[in-house]
């Protein structure tokens, strides 16, 4: 077989997950549910978990149809203590965590005259400061042993703003910044940590501001591939950063956006 042969083989094995484990937090809806689902495809043990049992069982239900194992355990990123806990019964039941996404997340659209304090607190407490919770508490056995992939979820606000939603904006920008300081930290000693920054995804969420909005309609023209995302087309992203595949890429920020982040004139 020459080396041309040897290549082509490689080439899929590269993004062959099979054997590893994975935890995504906030993995029971929406992206992170796709997240959930398209890792277990590729050959992933997967736990996504989150605060509501319903949406929980209904995941792990999806990732067995693929054949993978999975648990069924809630856990709030707002709760250092859950966290820990799910860990500890994922290493007790299914072995390391070799992948760690952190997709929990809240926004809200208020004036920023008029965003209440606590309400500013909880929405970075949850993007943001809930990822270095995931982070503090799945990373110290990665770094023990060596290897691993974190996958935080950042957003387009983490680059551009968006009109008045200043502590989302403001916690993905943070989310982005904590990612390349982690990265400089823990990839010499093996744990890679990386970002992807979702454009505008269709969800049950965001169906009638998408559809029915002049925010939506901006947001379709600042879209160069002229129409939104299916959460499905986040997965191979997710994919390629929790495998062999990206072995040399770290600190970095992905794009999954249609182009938006691209766009200037689009007519």
């Amino acid at each position: 077989m020459n080396e041309a042969e040897n290549e082509a083989k490689r080439g899929p094995a590269l993004f062959d997950l099979s054997g590893k484990r994975a935890v995504v937090l906030g993995g029971t809806t929406g992206i992170g549910r796709a997240l959930s689902v398209g890792l277990a495809a590729a050959g992933c043990d997967v736990v996504g978990t989150g605060r509501r049992l319903e949406p929980l069982e209904e995941t792990a239900a999806a990732i067995e149809a693929t054949g993978q194992r999975t648990l069924r355990q809630t856990a709030d990123v707002g709760d250092r203590a859950s966290l820990i806990a799910l860990r500890d019964r994922v290493l007790r039941e299914l072995g390391p965590v070799d992948v760690l996404v952190n997709c929990a997340g809240r926004i809200r659209r208020v004036p920023t005259l008029d965003e209440e304090e606590s309400d500013w607190n909880s929405i970075v407490d949850t993007n943001l400061t809930g990822t270095l919770r995931g982070c503090q508490v799945f990373a110290p056995q990665m770094l023990e042993r060596g290897a691993g992939r974190i996958i935080n979820i950042a957003s387009l606000t983490s680059f551009v703003s968006f009109h008045e939603v200043a502590a989302y904006s403001a916690s993905k920008a943070g989310v982005a910044a904590l990612t390349r300081s982690l990265a400089v930290e823990w990839s010499r000693h093996g744990v890679l940590v990386n970002a992807i920054a979702p454009g505008v995804f269709r969800t049950a969420l965001n169906q009638q501001l998408l559809d029915s909005t002049p925010r939506g309609q901006e947001l379709l023209m600042r879209t160069p591939m002229g129409r939104f995302g299916g959460v499905e087309e986040l997965v191979g992203a997710a994919v390629f950063l929790a495998s062999d595949a990206a072995s040399y890429v770290t600190g970095v920020v992905l794009p999954v956006d249609g182009g938006f982040l691209a766009s200037g004139v689009n007519q």
